[in-house]
């Protein structure tokens, strides 16, 4: 295959994330280092019929864990993510392509109540049947942001006049759907 065309990504149905199996981060340079952080309460379904898959996720901001309570307080303050008045993160994507086990989809990220188009990429398992009979599907996607494109600009000046946080975030989910019934 010379270019990527929407095939079969799942059996027909609706496919729910399980999300003890799944995970969705993210990974951003802070001090010259990488820091990585997850949100623990996450939602996505996949939704595919034909050579068609609609994906749509979401991710509670509430639920951001970076190891620490201050800094997790300090992401979801006004300064961040203004969890208050913007509680979630939202992604979807109306056509997933796939090219042998590589994924592309163009969708639209909501952060902080800003919406932009970003394109996900990655890998799709092959469908299986578990132990259980249950059909199970697995996806590695990620995708880049600049964050202060959805209004997250706190930075901090360091005296080499560098700031301490990069702009480039890298968004990653590992995610796991079951078949519903």
């Amino acid at each position: 295959m010379t270019s990527t065309e929407s095939l079969t990504i799942a059996p027909a149905g609706t496919w729910q994330l399980d999300p003890v199996h799944s995970a969705v981060g993210f990974e951003v340079t802070y001090l010259g280092g990488t820091f990585k952080g997850q949100f623990r309460e996450v939602a996505a379904q996949l939704a595919a019929e034909g050579d068609a898959a609609k994906l749509t996720g979401s991710a509670q901001v509430t639920s951001v864990d970076v190891k620490d309570e201050n800094l997790a307080a300090h992401l979801q303050s006004p300064e961040f993510f203004d969890a208050e008045r913007y509680p979630e993160l939202r992604f979807t994507a109306d056509e997933l392509r796939l090219d042998g086990s590589t994924i592309a989809a163009d969708g639209e990220l909501t952060i902080k109540g800003v919406t932009k188009p970003v394109q996900i990429t990655g890998t799709a398992a092959t469908p299986i049947t578990d132990g259980y009979g249950k059909e199970r599907l697995g996806l590695q996607v990620s995708t880049a942001v600049d964050r202060t494109e959805f209004g997250l600009t706190w930075n901090t000046p360091l005296p080499t006049g560098e700031q301490a946080l990069a702009n480039d975030v890298k968004i990653l989910g590992e995610l796991f759907f079951v078949k519903a019934a």
